[in-house]
């Protein structure tokens, strides 16, 4: 090979993966970390001012040293006013990320001896322009040449879709420990296209475990008659949390287990049932459910009315209750596909396949120049000559190059006007779960003569409606000023044009129509994400850091 591979990384909120596709099978591999495990927990520790320690060790001490250690920042990220202060310094969502991604680079560079560049991370469909640009800028902290941001979901079915390439709409049901998409997917030969996807930020197999813990912790009060409360002791606390974690794994596989409260010198053995469990959280389950017929039903409206097959992907999938409500809730067969491993697998085949259609597109032009040197026609020698580059099977070359991924938006995006009353409301230009690239194009009139400009304010949102009445379902990403001539008349044609391209990025060009004059692009500007003084600094002092497991 003369080319390093890109990387597939999931970032996730309890652990993060790392994969990319192997030259001789073509298919993707998980690179495991300096430990021997497939997956790293998503746990940084701060030893001192110049180490972070990341990983397994890291949350082995988080409700110890809870002062020093951060869990799942994802549930952070895009949140520009969420800090926290470690040895005089504040570090941001996007930095603590970066550190998790060091780590599995690192441990990538050591095992498979060539160190990752360039990568394609994943994120929950459900993020917003300024979640997946933070999660961008993350990567760039940590040295990366972010190629993209791909959905889960969406990674995950790339992945499925190489082992099993019948033609099929799918629903992705995909529960993390820190969050929940559900997604609508038709997969053709050769193409991926997302239907319709939903999902809930903060919802995830910790949540579960926080359900256990609470019980354990109620449990050994009861027994006792004692007023102290475990969750007060970071020790018991700590400990318990150990215990639901594995207490839930245990109950995978079989109908009862044991778990052990030691709090104030006293121990209580607690056994926790199926049955007792999917009590303490069925409500969870509940909202999963709930999710997932809205994105059917969303899916439906929009054309595909017949599932084929549920996708099970995510840790907490593991859960006996989850195929068993599935399957009584909808007559559809329901599949567990490689749920820790799958999005970093489709990341790295979608990573390669960007860097095969990229490479064959400069051969390509190359060849096309001097037809003469090669006796084949210029494609199947530009092909030829990148899968000897790339250290690719041909066949592996030409799958990837032929493969299609349509994404959808995960949120609508307006801007705010004035009703003929008056009343401000937001008009979405572009609706969620429209196909990706969109663009859009809008002409509204100046409220009043002789404006000298008009503010253009763009909000994100979910709801599909054309126009939100309610600012509080919203949230402004991003503004721009188009000046004006000063004495133009009321209702002036502004034109506002949205453009939103294959990865979801969003670009606002606002034109004075009326002088076909001044024109503006909007800066997406928001208090949640880094400046670009923020992020320069980041990275600069991100090359002090050592990373440690």
């Amino acid at each position: 090979m003369t080319e390093t591979p890109v990387y597939g990384i999931d970032l996730g909120t309890t652990y993060t993966c790392i994969a990319h596709v192997d030259p001789l099978s073509g298919r993707p591999m998980i690179t495991p970390n300096a430990e021997g495990d497939l997956t790293t927990p998503s746990v940084v520790l701060f030893e001192d001012a110049d180490t972070r320690v990341v990983g397994r060790e890291a949350k082995s001490t988080a409700m110890l040293d809870a002062g020093r250690v951060v869990e799942m920042i994802k549930r952070q990220i895009g949140h520009g006013e969420w800090r926290r202060e470690f040895f005089g310094r504040e570090y941001s969502p996007e930095e603590i990320s970066s550190y998790i991604l060091r780590k599995v680079v690192d441990d990538a560079e050591r095992h498979d001896t060539v160190r990752p560049h360039k990568v394609v991370i994943t994120c929950p469909a459900y993020f917003g322009v300024v979640q997946r640009d933070a999660t961008a800028n993350a990567g760039r902290i940590a040295g990366l040449d972010v190629l993209e941001i791909i959905n889960e979901p969406t990674a995950a079915a790339i992945s499925y879709g190489m082992q099993d390439r019948t033609d099929q709409v799918v629903l992705v049901y995909d529960l993390g420990g820190g969050t929940f998409d559900v997604t609508v997917i038709k997969i053709e030969v050769g193409a991926i296209t997302v239907v319709a996807t939903d999902g809930a930020h903060e919802l995830g197999g910790r949540n579960w475990d926080e359900r256990v813990v609470q019980h354990l912790a109620e449990q050994w009060q009861a027994a006792h008659g004692s007023t102290s409360d475990p969750l007060d002791s970071p020790e018991t606390l700590q400990d318990l949390w150990q215990q639901a974690e594995m207490g839930k794994r245990a109950l995978s596989a079989k109908s009862e287990t044991r778990m052990r409260v030691v709090h104030d010198n006293q121990q209580l053995a607690v056994s926790l049932n199926r049955e007792k469990f999917d009590e303490l959280t069925r409500d969870l389950l509940d909202t999963t459910v709930v999710l997932t017929k809205r994105v059917m039903d969303t899916a439906r409206e929009l054309g595909h009315p017949k599932v084929d097959r549920i996708l099970l992907v995510g840790g907490s999938t593991r859960m006996v209750q989850v195929t068993e409500r599935l399957k009584e809730e909808f007559d559809i067969e329901v599949t567990m596909v490689d749920p820790d491993q799958a999005v970093a697998k489709g990341a790295a085949i979608y990573g390669q396949k960007l860097a095969v259609g990229d490479r064959l597109r400069e051969v390509t032009a190359e060849l096309a120049q001097d037809p003469a040197r090669h006796g084949t026609s210029t494609r199947e020698a530009a092909e030829e000559l990148v899968a000897s580059e790339l250290g690719l099977r041909l066949d592996t070359v030409r799958h990837l190059d032929g493969m299609v991924v349509k994404n959808v938006l995960s949120h609508s995006f307006g801007v705010r006007s004035l009703t003929k009353d008056d009343k401000p409301v937001i008009f979405n230009l572009v609706r969620a779960q429209e196909t990706l690239p969109v663009e859009a194009t809008k002409v509204f009139g100046t409220r009043k003569a002789g404006m000298g400009e008009v503010e253009l304010r763009i909000f994100e949102n979910t709801v599909r409606d054309r126009i939100v009445e309610d600012f509080d379902t919203a949230e402004e990403v991003g503004r721009a000023e188009l000046k004006l001539v000063a004495d133009l008349p009321e209702n002036s044609p502004v034109e506002v044009r949205f453009s939103i391209n294959g990865q979801g990025r969003l670009q606002i060009t606002g034109r004075d129509m009326a002088t076909g004059g001044a024109e503006v692009n909007a800066v997406i500007e928001t208090n949640r994400a880094l400046s670009a003084d923020e992020l320069n600094d980041a990275v600069e002092h991100a090359k002090s850091i050592r990373i440690i497991s």
